[in-house]
This record gives structure tokens, C-alpha cells and sequence, in this order.
């Protein structure tokens, strides 16, 4: 049985997904760009974008009872992959070991101009 997730701390979905399903004890989360969720305006530069993407998954985490401590798998798509090392220094501040598998790829574009898109699969309690 599967189960929407929804956090008003998080952007509201901009098409035809929900922000995360629940299945049994595993939490799909669907991709977050850098969007405020109170503006649904992107944040500017690479940096804030980062940061903001991984609030946005830390509230549908929490949405579900969880934390992203619970993260099993990352994807993370970058515009520029020259900024995937910036990715790692503000991701070791989200996750601690041991840190959930993950891919990076490299992609021409993302909705909404964004620089940055992660998703996450949870396997919560």
C-alpha cells in the first residue's frame, strides 16, 4: 500500500507527483530543486541552491517521521559536475556515517533553471 508524503515546509510539487510515497517502511522522495517553499521562487548561486535542496528533503523526511539519517540512496544531477565537490562539503553536514549510497549526474538542464536536483529513497522504522 502506498502512502503520499507532503510537507508545507517543503516546495509545493510543480506537476503531476507527489513530494515523497511511503511504501511499507520505504519513503521514495521525489527530486527537490532549490525552490523556497514559502516563495516557490528559486534561491540564486549554486550554493544556496545546495543548501536548499537539502532542507527541502529534510522536511519531507520529517513529513514521514524520519531524517535523513534514514537515507539509504542519493542521486544528485548537477548542471556543472565542476560542483560536485561542493556538494559533498554541505552533503557531510546533512548525513553521518555511514553515509547512504549515491550517484551524481551530469545533465544539460533542470526544471526551472535550477543548478542542482537530489532525490532520496529512505528506509524508515
Amino acid at each position: 500500500m502506498k502512502q503520499p508524503v507532503h510537507s508545507n515546509d517543503a516546495p509545493q510539487a510543480i506537476g503531476t507527483y507527489s513530494q515523497a510515497m511511503r511504501s511499507g517502511d520505504t519513503l521514495y522522495m521525489s527530486g527537490q530543486i532549490g525552490l523556497d517553499p514559502k516563495t516557490m521562487q528559486m534561491v540564486d548561486g549554486i550554493d544556496a541552491q545546495i543548501v536548499r535542496v537539502f532542507d527541502n528533503l529534510k522536511a519531507v523526511a520529517a513529513a514521514a517521521g524520519g531524517s535523513l539519517d534514514d537515507a539509504v540512496r542519493v542521486t544528485v544531477y548537477l548542471t556543472d559536475l565542476a560542483n560536485f565537490a561542493r556538494v559533498n562539503e554541505v552533503m557531510a553536514e546533512y548525513f553521518r556515517q555511514p553515509y547512504p549510497a549515491r550517484a551524481a549526474v551530469g545533465v544539460a538542464s533542470l526544471p526551472r533553471g535550477a543548478l542542482v536536483e537530489i532525490d532520496a529513497v529512505l528506509q524508515l522504522a
